[in-house]
């Protein structure tokens, strides 16, 4: 291996965020054009345009009989949308979270995560578990456009008709511009997502790790860039319900569409390792649980949660480092974790949670 690998692993990297930014860009100002309202284009077209090359890279990975690299893109990228783009954006500015987000879209990212969990079981998620899973994205979109009609929040509403309100003029160049840039941007994933898997590939065959570790870990973090970029710039200029519906769903999106179409589209449906079963999976719903009790607790999510996301990332990461070496630490480090460090998380958020139980039970009493 040489370093024209690695360059050309940058240059997937590169082509990815650009095509998901030219295919968002261009698609969110036709959907103006053609009338829809900023809330809708916020919450369906940005969010799953961003998760644009995640589906570019699992649908490459699904064709080329890269099973792993394809769940752990998803499990990958779900775990680093909440633990590392949440924790950095709250660092940027503490994030509101509406109620919304706590009652139905947090849940949902829940169940769906479990339902993938139930799928994987049988060592496989296979052709009618993706029909399942596509139809339950479609089903997801339906309802939030629905629910965007429903809106009485002005604030967001607002927020939203700041973002993505602009109305372009309906001009013939006006169209051919955002056609272009929507199939460029389409042909920029395409190329993008065939340059990092196979560059992936030979990576991991040179280091000696497992290719669901380097979808975990690179292959993940790099098609989470659009993600990061839109909730970073949101909390920056203080949209902070573009910051964290974005993450959501995403992360909702990844599980139903991505991992829907990738075990279609793959004749024998995609195979789920032990490893990804016995940990990475847990993993990727204990981190949407927690999301939880976090975004309950005043309806905000603190820098010092931020801080607290980022920790856990760079503790994942480096058990992921650990296991994949098959390092003399790893049953120290394990012990440590499954002994302290996670049962005392749980018993902090639960004790969190109850206090804000107990103080808004006590609020309404007072009323």
């Amino acid at each position: 291996m040489n370093i024209t690998v690695f360059a050309l692993l940058l240059v997937g990297l590169v082509l990815l965020v650009v095509g998901a930014e030219a295919l968002v860009r261009g698609a969110s100002r036709i959907a103006a054009v053609l009338g829809i309202s900023p809330l809708v284009i916020g919450l369906t077209i940005v969010a799953y345009g961003t998760s644009s090359p995640e589906l570019a890279v699992n649908i490459q990975s699904s064709l080329a009989g890269q099973s792993d690299i394809a769940i752990g893109n998803v499990v990958g990228s779900n775990i680093f949308n909440v633990l590392f783009i949440l924790g950095v954006s709250a660092l940027v500015s503490p994030l509101l979270v509406a109620q919304q987000l706590i009652r139905l879209d947090v849940p949902i990212m829940i169940g769906v995560s479990c339902l993938m969990l139930l799928f994987s079981l049988d060592g496989n998620i296979g052709t009618s578990d993706g029909v399942i899973l596509f139809l339950g994205a479609v089903s997801y979109t339906a309802f939030l456009i629905y629910q965007s009609r429903q809106e009485k929040d002005a604030a967001v509403q607002d927020e939203y008709a700041k973002e993505y309100g602009a109305q372009p003029t309906r001009s013939l160049s006006t169209w051919l511009v955002n056609l272009a840039l929507v199939v460029g941007g389409l042909g920029l994933l395409l190329a993008g997502s065939r340059l990092l898997v196979d560059s992936a590939i030979v990576i991991a065959q040179a280091i000696g790790v497992s290719e669901l570790v380097i979808g975990l870990t690179i292959v993940a973090a790099g098609t989470s860039l659009p993600e990061l970029a839109t909730s970073v710039i949101a909390s920056m200029r203080g949209e902070r319900d573009i910051a964290v519906g974005n993450v959501v769903g995403s992360n909702i999106f990844n599980i139903l569409a991505i991992i829907g179409l990738s075990s279609i589209i793959s004749p024998d449906g995609i195979p789920v390792l032990p490893a990804a079963l016995r940990f990475d999976i847990p993993i990727m719903i204990a981190v949407a649980i927690a999301c939880l009790p976090i975004f309950f607790t005043g309806n905000l999510i603190s820098r010092r949660e931020g801080i607290f996301f980022l920790a856990y990332y760079g503790v994942y990461t480096l058990y992921l480092i650990l296991r994949s070496t098959e390092h003399d630490a790893l049953p120290i480090f394990s012990t440590v974790m499954l002994a302290f460090v996670l049962p005392l998380t749980a018993i902090t958020l639960a004790i969190v949670t109850m206090r804000a139980l107990r103080k808004r039970r006590e609020r309404r009493e007072g009323l």
